[in-house]
């Protein structure tokens, strides 16, 4: 059986382990790996590593850093599709689906290794006589990032760029579920030069992510996962003295309006919903139909659904593929008993392409449901599309904003009047208009209000950058000038 292990100061973990866990091959059901799971033993070895390196990583230049990201971009450019099979693999998404996650990550990448003009400071001369004041960021020191299932390479890209190129170093604890692809983010850095110790990779369960929160020297943690256990990581985290970034869960709506394109409508809502096969905590979960239209909304979103080819990833023309976990479907199909609403689309009906034994849920649709169910309330996390009727644009509007998730949001709508009126009266993070999944660029930052986020900083972009840097104000007064030699060689970075 195939052991994946810790990476720590620069290579992979040769210690031996008491505790290990199982990686399933969504697609097939069976065991494809063994995951060593941390104890104190190594998230000490990770962490000392981590402080180790931590002032010659802060103290090396913007040059020296800007190199080493470049350097990572190439390589994980170079060998991107071996990225995209370990997430098809071990996560269970269609290969197009994770070239995508790739692609968005390496977004992240390039925004990072804009750091030299990301870090400037500001600068005030002779604020009071022969007087200057300059602002200036510095890092924090060793940082943690604990990251999801869902995104095994796009996650962690979001935070460890932005944390390397502001001088900080890592711990990423990757989800068990599929921790293969933390370990080549974690090889293709080192080989770009990034020094031994600057990030490592602690598998695991909750020990390793307790013994991050707790540790004293970890500075801060950056986390996205379900809003009950984000709210368990800010609050264990902020205990503990820590600056917390904590992404939690979702209910997205989708509203469709009355003079909306309805066959780009449902081609939308079919994409967002089931693309990943609902993993997503960007997957829009609801439709709001805002009537006349639920009928027509509903029966095309069914004709589209109904041609979903669901199977295994590697296969070509599949589009959807397993859950992540035989646990996970069951929790997620048993919403398909509720009886609460209408079930027009039941997917556990769905023609498979692929092994029998697999994690497999087709793409399942109820209409009528309302705001008290449970298919409505629960962040479901899977093939499940929800449709809500209402019977204006101000009762949607009053619906999205109730909710207490505040992640994204979607308006559809040929009315620029009305998508102008939505942007600023919804109550939302993220913000589409006629686009179903608005997952900001890189060079903006991600992020949700209400129980969607604890803490105040969205993840990457800029937010990413002041998140994991701390400023600092000098206050300087010079009163003799000072003189060099003479040098006419051309001033070289290094």
């Amino acid at each position: 059986m195939r052991r994946i292990s810790h990476w720590i100061d620069g290579k992979p973990w040769s210690g031996d382990t008491d505790r290990h866990g199982d990686v399933f091959d969504p697609a097939t059901g069976q065991v494809a790996a063994h995951v060593d799971f941390a104890g104190p033993t190594e998230i000490e070895a990770a962490v000392n590593a981590a402080r180790a390196a931590s002032v010659g990583w802060r103290d090396a230049s913007l040059a020296a850093r800007t190199s080493v990201l470049f350097g990572f971009r190439e390589l994980l450019n170079a060998r991107k599709r071996e990225l995209v099979d370990l997430v098809t693999a071990e996560h269970g998404k269609v290969t197009d689906d994770a070239a995508g996650e790739v692609q968005r990550a390496m977004e992240a990448v390039e925004f990072a290794c804009g750091v030299p003009s990301l870090l400037k400071g500001g600068y005030s001369e002779n604020v009071s006589t022969k007087v200057d004041v300059y602002s200036l960021r510095q890092p924090l020191g060793v940082v943690g990032v604990i990251s999801p299932f869902n995104f095994p390479a796009m996650v962690p890209l979001w935070f460890v760029p932005n944390a390397l190129a502001c001088g900080n170093t890592v711990v990423l604890k990757p989800s068990e579920k599929d921790p293969s692809a933390a370990n080549l983010i974690a090889e293709l850095f080192a080989e770009a030069g990034l020094p031994d110790g600057a990030l490592n990779v602690l598998h695991g369960d909750k020990v390793a992510v307790d013994g991050l929160l707790e540790h004293p020297d970890v500075r801060a943690i950056s986390f996205v996962g379900s809003t009950p256990i984000a709210r368990y990581v800010y609050e264990t985290g902020t205990r503990h003295g820590k600056r917390v970034q904590a992404l939690g869960g979702a209910k997205n709506h989708m509203v469709v309006l009355p003079d909306s394109d309805l066959d780009l409508a449902a081609d939308a809502a079919v994409s967002a919903g089931f693309g990943s096969a609902g993993e997503r905590c960007m997957a829009v979960s609801v439709v709001v139909a805002v009537d006349p239209i639920g009928d027509e909304l509903v029966s095309r979103i069914r004709d589209r659904m109904a041609v979903l080819k669901v199977g295994a990833g590697t296969r070509p023309g599949n589009e959807m593929g397993p859950l992540v976990t035989r646990a996970h479907r069951d929790k997620v199909a048993s919403y398909l008993d509720s009886g609460e609403a209408s079930l027009v689309v039941d997917g556990r009906g769905h023609e498979i392409d692929g092994d029998a034994d697999g994690f497999w849920l087709g793409p399942s649709l109820f209409d009528h449901v309302e705001s008290g169910m449970s298919v409505y309330s629960d962040e479901i996390f899977g093939p499940v599309l929800s449709v809500v009727r209402v019977s204006s644009y101000e009762e949607a509007v009053a619906l999205v904003n109730a909710n207490r998730y505040g992640n994204g949001t979607a308006i559809f709508t040929n009315d620029g009047g009305a998508a102008r009126r939505f942007q600023h009266e919804v109550e939302i993070g993220m913000v589409g208009v006629n686009v179903p999944i608005p997952v900001p660029v890189g060079y903006y930052s991600f992020g949700g209000w209400k129980d969607s986020l604890f803490g105040d900083t969205h993840a990457y972009g800029p937010d990413g950058i002041h998140f994991f840097t701390r400023t600092k104000v000098v206050t300087s007064r010079w009163l003799d000038p000072s003189h060099g030699g003479v040098n006419l060689g051309f001033p070289r970075n290094v």
